[in-house]
């Protein structure tokens, strides 16, 4: 048995900044821990940032710990591969203490909802299978109508 804590600045991942609209860190606790079916992950959301639109191969749960912030699905309205229409499905917004569970391969993106303040919330991604890796699709969109293509 292993523990880690939520906070403070060590086990910080590098972000990649095409996968979020503005300032975003991220801690890893999962390896800290030794957790081996997911990943697990303490996210900051600065200033409005949020996710570009993306989908997991496997299941997230979200654990929003700071702030406000919110979590968007979205439909894929035609069948493009690369390029095609989405329409925002359903706007959930969160607060701390708020836990939400996104079903693999939603169109989604999360983050915070106050330009001033910061959201934080915990990821857990639960691996599809038993030794399996856990792969996220990143598109670049207008988070209204069309998503352009994969990052």
């Amino acid at each position: 048995m292993k523990k880690s804590n939520i906070f403070g600045g060590g086990d910080q991942r590098k972000i990649n900044p095409d996968w979020f609209t503005n300032k975003t860190r991220m801690k890893v606790l999962s390896e800290k821990i030794g957790a081996v079916d997911q990943d697990i992950y303490h996210v900051h959301f600065e200033n409005g940032s949020k996710t570009k639109i993306h989908a997991h191969n496997g299941n997230q749960v979200l654990i929003a710990t700071k702030g406000k912030g919110s979590l968007e699905i979205f439909k894929k309205t035609d069948n493009g591969k690369s390029s095609f229409k989405i329409k925002k499905i359903q706007r959930i917004n969160l607060k701390e203490g708020d836990i939400v569970h996104i079903p693999a391969k939603a169109l989604h993106a999360h983050g915070s909802s106050d330009k001033k303040k910061t959201f934080a919330h915990i990821a857990i991604n639960i691996l599809p299978k038993k030794n399996s890796e856990y792969k996220t699709t990143w598109y670049e969109s207008d988070f209204k109508t069309r998503v352009s293509k994969r990052i």
